[in-house]
C-alpha cells in the first residue's frame, strides 16, 4: 500500500534544500522542470559513442531515455550489446561491462534532504558502476522520491517501491521482485562523477 508520503512531488523549497546538500556532498545537481528536460539534458551531457549502461529504471523507460540509450544507436549500449552474449559461458565479461562503463544513467528509489541516495536492487548489476566503477553516474530522480533522510529512504524502498516493482516484476517475468541488495551514496569523493537530475514532477516509481 502507497502512501501520500512517498507518491506526492516535493516543494519547491525541498528540492532547492535537497539539491543544496547533494552539492555539499559532492554531487553535480541540476534542477529541471520536467522528463522531457532530463531526456534533453542526458543528450547533452553524453558524448556520441560513449560505452553507457543503463540501470533498470521506470523513470528511464517513461521518460524514454531508455529507448535513447539502447536503441538510438548513438550510444555504444551495454544492455543492447550483453544481449547477444551467452549468459553461461560470458558471465564474467557481462558484468564487467556493466560495471566499468564510460557512463551508467537510472534513478534512485530515494533521495534525501541531508544529501544521500538511496539505491534497492534484486539483481545487483547497476551498483558497481552507481559506487564508483563506472567513470561516470547520472540519476534522473522524480520529485516524489525526496524524503526527510536516510531511515525514511529504506522505508520508501521497502514500502513504495518494492511493491511496485514485484507487481511490474510478476507481470513482464512471472516472478516477483525482491530487495536482495541496497547501496546508499552518503556523497561523491570524485569531482564531477556523480550527477543527479532533479525533477520537479514526479516519474517513475
Amino acid at each position: 500500500m502507497t502512501t501520500p508520503q512517498f507518491t506526492g512531488p516535493a516543494s519547491a523549497e525541498r528540492l532547492e534544500r535537497t539539491a543544496a546538500a547533494l552539492t555539499q556532498h559532492g554531487f553535480t545537481v541540476e534542477i529541471l522542470d520536467d522528463a522531457a528536460s532530463a531526456r534533453k539534458r542526458i543528450e547533452e551531457l553524453i558524448p556520441e559513442g560513449a560505452v553507457v549502461f543503463t540501470g533498470a529504471s521506470e523513470t528511464l523507460r517513461l521518460s524514454g531515455i531508455d529507448d535513447d540509450i539502447n536503441a538510438g544507436g548513438r550510444y555504444d549500449s551495454v544492455k543492447a550489446r550483453s544481449l547477444h552474449m551467452d549468459r553461461a559461458t560470458q558471465r564474467d565479461e557481462i558484468w564487467r561491462s556493466l560495471s566499468v562503463p564510460d557512463v551508467i544513467v537510472g534513478s534512485v528509489a530515494a533521495v534525501t534532504e541531508t544529501g544521500s541516495l538511496v539505491i534497492g536492487s534484486a539483481s545487483g548489476s547497476q551498483l558497481p558502476g552507481y559506487a564508483g566503477a563506472a567513470a561516470r553516474a547520472i540519476w534522473v530522480v522524480g520529485a516524489q522520491k525526496v524524503v526527510p533522510d536516510v531511515a525514511a529512504g529504506l522505508r520508501r524502498v521497502e514500502e513504495h517501491c518494492l511493491p511496485l516493482e514485484t507487481e511490474r516484476a510478476l507481470k513482464v517475468y512471472g516472478v516477483p521482485s525482491s530487495l536482495n541488495r541496497v547501496l546508499i551514496l552518503n556523497a561523491e569523493p570524485e569531482p564531477g562523477r556523480g550527477t543527479v537530475l532533479l525533477l520537479r514532477e514526479p516519474i517513475g516509481f
